[in-house]
């Protein structure tokens, strides 16, 4: 029953369970390489990383929610041998939600940009797609839980309709190619393609606020991933995709605006600082709801240019 209402009243508690459950099973029955030392490693490292930005921005509270998503999402892709590595990947993810932001939303999903951006930097960093094999139980585990979120976040449409455009893509191709019907499912039959599409493309902070704009995006990730799988011949088509095409969201937006989404309660579960440490309150629209009148900015002038375009909610 507690959990009932915890779930209703803030959807990313599904996905924090979901994403913990998938980490789990991985390393106890997948083998993934990923130690529980570099567990704790990647989940510290966001959660410091989120305390220190929410210190830095004036933030009144922490929001752990947010940091532990990251953080196990990069459990499940992010592998490397160096430990700093690792860390450094964890504090690009959280501090890419504070930097990159227009009009108040973030304009890459927080995982996506830090894998990326790693593996741009350094040669040292990679994420391994076939991790999961293609085991149906597992796949079916994953498809589960991910529409459990997809759902009480309010974005199952662009995850359907990403699985849909991009098993057209795949099939269309086979068969220009006379290939067999066993080889387009077996690439369909990917349990890094089922956790992209329920918990990464799907994040309301970063996908159109249209249902029409979101199913465009959609269609717009997938044929960019096929192409870099298929004309680039080159891996993890669907994180170049998304990242490179996350830049045209303001535009979609423009041209499609829809209702910005927003968690229920963002402020409610958060962890506030200990008594006597000074903050300040971010201006938002939950606060203009409420008919509270948004403190004056302060802080230096690059500060208050970095957070002056509507708040940093559920960061």
């Amino acid at each position: 029953m507690i959990l009932e209402r915890l779930a209703r009243h803030d959807p990313r508690l599904y996905q924090i369970g979901a994403l913990a459950s998938l980490l789990l099973y991985g390393m106890a029955f997948l083998g993934f390489d990923v130690s529980p030392a570099r567990v704790a490693l990647l989940i510290g490292s966001a959660l410091a990383a989120q305390l220190a930005c929410s210190r830095l921005y004036g933030l009144a509270s922490v929001e752990v929610r947010s940091a532990l998503i990251s953080g196990l999402s990069l459990c499940l892709l992010l592998r490397t041998n160096s430990a700093l590595l690792a860390a450094v990947a964890a504090i690009v993810t959280i501090a890419s939600k504070f930097l990159l932001r227009w009009n108040g939303k973030h304009v890459f999903n927080p995982t996506n940009f830090g894998l990326v951006a790693m593996m741009l930097l350094t040669d040292r960093v990679w994420v391994s797609p076939g991790q999961w094999g293609s085991a149906a139980f597992f796949a079916f585990l994953i498809a589960c839980a991910g529409i459990l979120v997809v759902r009480r976040a309010a974005r199952s449409d662009v995850t359907l309709a990403f699985l849909g455009f991009s098993a057209l893509l795949v099939l269309a191709r086979s068969l220009a190619l006379g290939e067999p019907l066993a080889i387009p499912l077996h690439r369909l039959e990917s349990g890094a393609l089922l956790l992209f599409s329920f918990f990464m493309i799907s994040d309301p902070k970063t996908t159109p606020d249209s249902r029409a704009g979101r199913i465009f995006f959609a269609l717009l990730v997938a044929g960019g991933a096929a192409f870099v799988q298929f004309r680039l011949f080159r891996t993890n088509g669907l994180l170049w995709s998304l990242a490179l095409l996350s830049l045209f969201v303001p535009v979609i937006d423009l041209v499609l605006p829809g209702r910005r989404y927003r968690w229920a309660a963002p402020a409610d579960g958060a962890l506030p600082f200990p008594k006597g440490v000074r903050h300040e309150t971010v201006p938002s629209l939950s606060a203009a709801r409420a008919r509270i009148p948004a403190p004056r900015p302060t802080g230096s002038p690059v500060l208050r240019v970095l957070r002056g375009e509507g708040g940093h909610e559920a960061l």
